[in-house]
């Protein structure tokens, strides 16, 4: 049914508290910026609404809140590289030496060690998340190769109901890219690009069996995040009304902000730590496919990217001159 240990993916993440701490401080940091600087605007258009009529006033708070929601969003949105190199990257460093038989020391040690880990494989934060983005469209590619084959059957309904299938797996695949990411920490291979396009012919070549456990991971995060979201939506709302001119739209709003942290703070590292069983047991001693590569590159410009970029690599700029050029962003189809 799936091909990961539960039991072995909580035992990864006991071992890497360092790092469940550390997710923890980041991302219910991140929630408390989003409620606080959701409360300081609503104040402050309570207060400018003060000038008008009631009203007035009720939309001023209303408007007030949405600003100071968007302004801690924007600037996250500029951390999202930091993010992703200090945190995501260093934890999953840290799973794949666990999961290799290595040994990790505790404490603030093991956040180290792993750092100098990515450090070493991506000098530069934009080489880490120019790699991570032009992953996510291929692995988007290989789940619309996977599941081409609907399109053709002249079955009544097959069309909506593929469609629904696809949308579920692309959020399925959502965190495939980390593994990805995790192969090419692993590899012995230097050149950052070519171990990406190598960890994404192994992962399409075995794309069924990645897609059956990222399908059944996916319902298990979700709809823990679910009753996560129901359990939190009294006390969130209760704090909500505690604001001025905070109604019940805000206090959903906070549910799902807190609820997101639970998920991004300890659901993601257990759904990660399953996929990385997974891939790594699938494509053990696995020689990437030919064929499979040359239908990626067939399919996917994203992935001629990383063989362009590859090809510019130089040992020990760590891909720096080549992540120069952004990847594109072609409507979300790889």
């Amino acid at each position: 049914m799936w091909d990961f240990s539960i039991g072995r993916s909580l035992s990864l993440m006991r071992q890497t508290l360092p790092f469940i701490a550390l997710r923890c401080a980041v991302y219910f940091g991140i929630a408390l910026a989003y409620v606080l600087m959701t409360g300081i605007g609503a104040g402050v258009g309570w207060g400018i609404g003060a000038l008008g009529t009631e009203n007035f006033q009720a939309t001023a708070a209303l408007f007030g809140g949405l600003a100071g929601l968007g302004l801690t969003a924007g600037i996250l949105y500029l951390l999202r590289e930091y993010i992703l190199y200090v945190v995501k990257a260093g934890h999953i460093a840290a799973m794949v030496k666990l999961l290799h038989g290595q040994n990790l020391p505790g404490g603030k040690q093991q956040i180290q060690q792993a750092a100098s880990i990515v450090k070493s494989r991506y000098s530069q934060a934009n080489v880490l998340f120019v790699i991570d983005q032009l992953a996510k469209g291929v692995v988007n590619a290989i789940t619309s190769l996977a599941l081409g084959v609907g399109n053709f059957l002249p079955i009544a309904g097959t069309q909506q109901v593929m469609g629904l299938i696809r949308a579920f797996l692309r959020l399925a695949v959502g965190l495939v890219d980390e593994v990805i990411l995790a192969y090419s920490l692993h590899a012995q291979h230097q050149n950052p690009w070519s171990a990406a396009r190598t960890a994404l012919v192994l992962y399409a070549q075995n794309s069924t069996v990645m897609l059956r456990n990222a399908a059944w991971l996916t319902l298990f995060t979700y709809g823990l995040s679910v009753v996560i979201f129901v359990v939190l939506l009294a006390p969130a709302l209760a704090l909500a009304w505690l604001m001025p001119g905070a109604g019940s739209a805000m206090g959903v709003i906070f549910a799902l902000i807190l609820a997101w942290a639970i998920k991004a703070a300890l659901l993601e590292p257990l759904a990660i730590a399953s996929l990385l069983q997974a891939y790594f047991q699938t494509t053990e001693e696995q020689a990437p496919d030919p064929i499979w590569e040359a239908r990626l590159d067939a399919v996917s410009s994203k992935f001629g990217e990383l063989k362009e970029k590859a090809a510019g690599w130089t040992a020990g700029t760590t891909g720096a001159k080549a992540a120069e050029t952004p990847p594109s962003t072609e409507g979300g189809q790889a």
